[in-house]
C-alpha cells in the first residue's frame, strides 16, 4: 500500500487545476525574466581571443558562423583530466539536437575547454556527440568568464564564481600531507567526480560549469549575458524530466554516469 496521498479522480483534477494556476504564473515569472536578460546592457570586447576547432585556428568572431549570436557552454574539461566532467557530460548529451535548431535561428553554439583540442575530440568521439566544441588552450577565454582560477586564487580566496566570492580552500590540517589530505576526502561526492575525471578536487575544481552569450553586430562582439551553476539546472534536461516524474529528482549522491557508464540491462 503506499504511503503517498490518494484520492478520487476528482481530488486529483481539483489540485492539478490549483497547481496549473502556479504553473501559468510561474511560466508568466519565466517570460518576463528572460526579457530581462535580453534587457541587460552589453559589454564591448575588444581582446582578441583565439581558439583551437574541427576546422583550424579561429577567433572568437570566427565561432559566430556568419550568425549575429553565439551561446558558449563553458565545459569543464582541463589539460589535466582524462575525461570530460560527468555533470558537463549529461547537460551535453542535450547538444546534439539543438545545434541545428538555433543555427537556422540566427544563433551559433559551441562547447568551449581549456584541454587540448586532441583530447576533446576523442572524447567527442567516445560520446558519439556532434555539436560544436572548440579549445581555448592557451587563451584567457576561461579566466576571463569565470571558468577557470588559479591554483593561487585557490589558496588565497580569489575565486568568484557565480558572481560571489569564495573562501580559500582548506588545506590538510598539521601533521598530513597534501596526498594524505586529498585522500580523505575520496568518499565526498567532489572527490568521487574529481576522480571520475583523473584528478584531485584542487584540480577539478580549478575549471567550472557556464553558459555565455555573446552577439556581433557591426564587426563589434559584445558580452550578452552569462549564467553558472545552479543557473545552468534549465539545460540539464535530464533534471527537466525528473522535475515532472512522480518521485521527482530522488537524488542520494551522486548517481549520473556518463552514458556510456551505465550497466546495461
Amino acid at each position: 500500500m503506499t504511503a503517498h496521498a490518494t484520492g478520487t479522480r476528482q481530488d486529483w483534477l481539483t489540485a492539478r487545476l490549483e497547481l496549473l494556476e502556479d504553473e501559468k504564473e510561474l511560466t508568466r515569472r519565466s517570460d518576463a525574466l528572460a526579457l530581462r536578460r535580453q534587457d541587460l546592457p552589453w559589454v564591448r570586447i575588444d581582446k582578441e581571443y583565439r581558439f583551437e576547432t574541427d576546422e583550424g585556428s579561429a577567433s572568437l568572431a570566427d565561432l559566430f558562423k556568419g550568425r549575429s549570436q553565439l551561446l558558449v557552454y563553458h565545459f569543464m574539461f582541463g589539460p589535466d583530466y582524462t575525461a570530460g566532467c560527468p555533470s558537463c557530460s549529461a547537460i551535453a548529451d542535450g547538444f546534439n539536437g539543438i545545434v541545428v535548431h538555433l543555427e537556422n535561428h540566427d544563433v551559433a553554439f559551441s562547447a568551449v575547454s581549456r584541454a587540448p583540442l586532441a583530447k576533446l575530440q576523442a572524447y567527442k568521439r567516445r560520446m558519439g556527440w556532434t555539436f560544436p566544441w572548440a579549445s581555448s588552450s592557451g587563451s584567457d577565454f576561461n579566466g576571463d568568464f569565470s571558468v577557470w582560477f588559479s591554483e593561487e586564487q585557490q589558496r588565497r580566496g580569489g575565486i568568484e564564481y557565480n558572481y560571489r566570492r569564495e573562501p580559500p580552500m582548506a588545506g590538510p590540517p598539521r601533521g598530513q600531507t597534501v596526498q594524505e589530505w586529498q585522500q580523505s576526502g575520496g568518499e565526498s561526492p567532489i572527490a568521487q567526480i574529481a576522480a571520475s575525471t583523473g584528478t584531485d578536487i584542487p584540480t577539478y575544481t580549478r575549471d567550472r560549469p557556464g553558459l555565455s552569450a555573446f552577439v556581433l553586430e557591426d564587426g563589434a562582439i559584445y558580452h550578452a549575458y552569462s549564467s553558472y551553476a545552479r543557473g545552468l539546472d534549465g539545460i540539464w534536461g535530464m533534471y527537466q524530466w525528473l522535475d515532472r516524474a512522480p518521485k521527482g529528482r530522488n537524488e542520494q549522491g551522486i548517481w549520473w554516469r556518463r552514458h556510456d557508464e551505465y550497466a546495461r540491462g
